[in-house]
């Protein structure tokens, strides 16, 4: 059947296992160091609170019949062992039934973490790393050769990344149709990395160029993926530039590194031999018996007939941005950026040991690790690495400070609850309890070169308004 199977993408098949399985393993780690203070036992939004009201749960979780913060981190610690084994590439050395259940393990344990996650793990890569992980589990082992309908599915699902991205910018925000949408976001994105300001600062035409480029890399390149050898593999190429450049001024968790990842489904051995003579052409994989063939084209359907539902959402005039259409969260929608902020503004926590928490009272600000605060401090670069707390703080400002999450964390910070503290950079107070706790609203914009110069700080900011006022004690969000 030589239709079934792709020799000339054994590459692509290294690299799409390989570097899934590395976002699993990001993933994993990022939820044994942050779940328990999040979500765990005395978590700010306990799981098992959700889990006595089972109607709330999203779908399949093997902690619907227990959680403990033992299990959880079993769990991480056993999918970050399966993980390692993919990238050592172990399970690929067998039959090609292998590697398919580490990474349907991988999937079904990081999916019972997800669905439980609540609005800490509400983001649109998390579905995106389930589904990439469904998908690249059908590739086989190196004893056969991929086959070209999951390699395809690879490729429809960067499509719908890409495509559903410049979509919703589209529809959503004039700026990105007056090509003005990247003279504010490098300054108002989530999380900037230490090359945001210099992108910010970048003149405006260049910024114009940035939106008619990404317009052509989103609303263009993904139906080139499409095409044949070579022009498949100069769009995925496309794709990764473009992706390459995210990741240089921004962070944005595994987003941007899983796409380069997925992106690597239509870049062929013979384009990737050209490129770097190293690679080789010839990988020695024999064609794929019936036995493997059924059970992919099985699933080749079912991601195919699943595929209705978010091809109507991407030409609906209503469309949705980082939706699943299914409990299991395979061939969802994406988007992202929909809107851009004009201007940034942070919420700020500050504590005091003062009796009185008047505005004349010692008041110190907790420092996070990613989010901005302290005007002189440069960003760092956290991706593909995942800070929750911190992409959560970002969101306040944009809607309502009164979130259950924060008022939970702000009571963490008056016990000086110590897993919680290990979730920011600075506690002011050395481990000791305040007084009073509050949160200020602040004004954030990049410094100048001239202000930089002048100050030294990073960023420029002003104090707005008191969000929250001084809490003495345990209080609940109104």
């Amino acid at each position: 059947m030589d239709w079934f199977n792709a020799h000339d993408y054994e590459f692509a098949r290294t690299v799409l296992q390989r570097g899934v399985a590395l976002m699993f393993l990001v993933a994993f780690a990022s939820t044994a160091a942050q779940f328990r203070a999040l979500l765990g036992e005395h978590g700010l939004l306990p799981a098992p609170e959700l889990l006595r009201h089972p109607r709330f749960l999203r779908g399949f979780t093997i902690f619907r019949w227990k959680y403990s913060d033992g299990l959880l981190l079993a769990v991480c610690w056993v999918g970050m062992a399966l993980a390692a084994s993919v990238i050592l590439g172990i399970p690929q050395r067998g039959w090609a039934v292998v590697p398919m259940l580490v990474f349907l393990v991988m999937w079904l344990l990081y999916m019972s973490i997800v669905n439980i996650g609540q609005t800490f793990y509400g983001f649109g890569w998390e579905m995106l790393l389930l589904e990439a992980g469904f998908i690249v589990a059908f590739l086989g082992s190196d004893a056969v050769a991929p086959p070209i309908t999951i390699l395809l599915l690879t490729a429809w699902l960067v499509f719908r990344l890409e495509f559903g991205a410049g979509m919703i910018k589209m529809r959503g925000d004039k700026s990105w149709r007056d090509l003005t949408a990247l003279m504010y976001h490098h300054e108002t994105q989530p999380m900037p990395n230490p090359m945001s300001r210099f992108a910010h600062l970048l003149p405006r035409r260049v910024h114009k160029l940035e939106v008619l480029g990404n317009h052509f890399a989103q609303l263009v390149v993904p139906f080139l993926l499409f095409a044949p050898q070579p022009v498949a593999s100069a769009a995925a190429v496309v794709i990764i530039l473009t992706q390459l450049w995210l990741v240089f001024t921004g962070n944005f968790a595994w987003l941007n590194w899983i796409t380069i990842v997925l992106a690597f489904s239509r870049i062929s051995d013979p384009v990737a031999h050209w490129a770097l003579p190293f690679i080789p052409l010839d990988w020695g994989a024999e064609d794929a018996p019936l036995r493997w063939i059924i059970p992919v084209m099985a699933v080749t359907v079912l991601l195919v007939a699943l595929s209705y539902w978010p091809i109507r959402n991407l030409f609906s005039k209503h469309q949705l941005m980082n939706a699943s259409f299914n409990k299991w969260q395979l061939v969802n929608a994406y988007g992202a950026f929909g809107s851009v902020t004009k201007q940034r503004f942070e919420v700020i926590v500050e504590g005091t040991l003062d009796d009185s928490p008047t505005d004349d009272a010692d008041w110190r600000e907790y420092e996070f690790k990613g989010k901005p605060g302290d005007p002189s401090r440069v960003p760092r670069q956290f991706a593909p690495y995942h800070l929750r707390l911190d992409w959560l703080m970002w969101f306040l400002p944009l809607g309502s400070v009164h979130q259950d999450w924060f008022y939970a964390f702000l009571n963490k910070l008056l016990a000086a609850d110590a897993r919680t503290l290990r979730l920011i950079r600075v506690d002011p107070f050395n481990g000791e309890r305040p007084r009073w706790v509050r949160a200020s609203l602040y004004f954030y914009r990049f410094a100048t070169p001239a202000e930089r110069r002048s100050t030294g700080l990073w960023w420029m900011r002003d104090r707005v308004r008191t969000a929250i006022p001084p809490l003495s004690r345990p209080v609940s969000a109104p």
